[in-house]
């Protein structure tokens, strides 16, 4: 998936929960979210916040569909909330292959 493709994909499915998301696919989406948050922190950090607010939504759906592409629930980005470490968990969980068979 390149990476045009996968913001549009990302931005068509900004609610979808369900399915899966493939390693590219994510990583392609939270790069654009990063350069971009980047750019517009320059410009005017008011703007940026409106930015990151407006991709919250698609970005915890496609984390939820990468999670599902590894078989593990999406429930599982409440790891975050541990401090530190749990951030590193769910690097690890994103950079995994996908899993066959799965249930999602």
């Amino acid at each position: 998936m390149t990476f045009t493709e996968s913001i549009k994909t990302c931005f068509s499915k900004y609610a979808n929960f369900k399915g899966r998301a493939s390693r590219s696919e994510y990583w392609w989406f939270a790069l654009f979210i990063f350069l971009v948050g980047l750019i517009l922190s320059i410009i005017n950090r008011n703007i940026a916040n409106v930015f990151y607010l407006g991709t919250l939504l698609p970005s915890i759906a496609v984390a939820t569909r990468r999670l599902h592409d590894t078989n593990r629930s999406g429930w599982l980005q409440l790891i975050v909330l541990i401090p530190v470490i749990g951030w590193l968990i769910m690097l690890y969980f994103f950079v995994q292959e996908a899993r066959e068979p799965n249930r999602f």
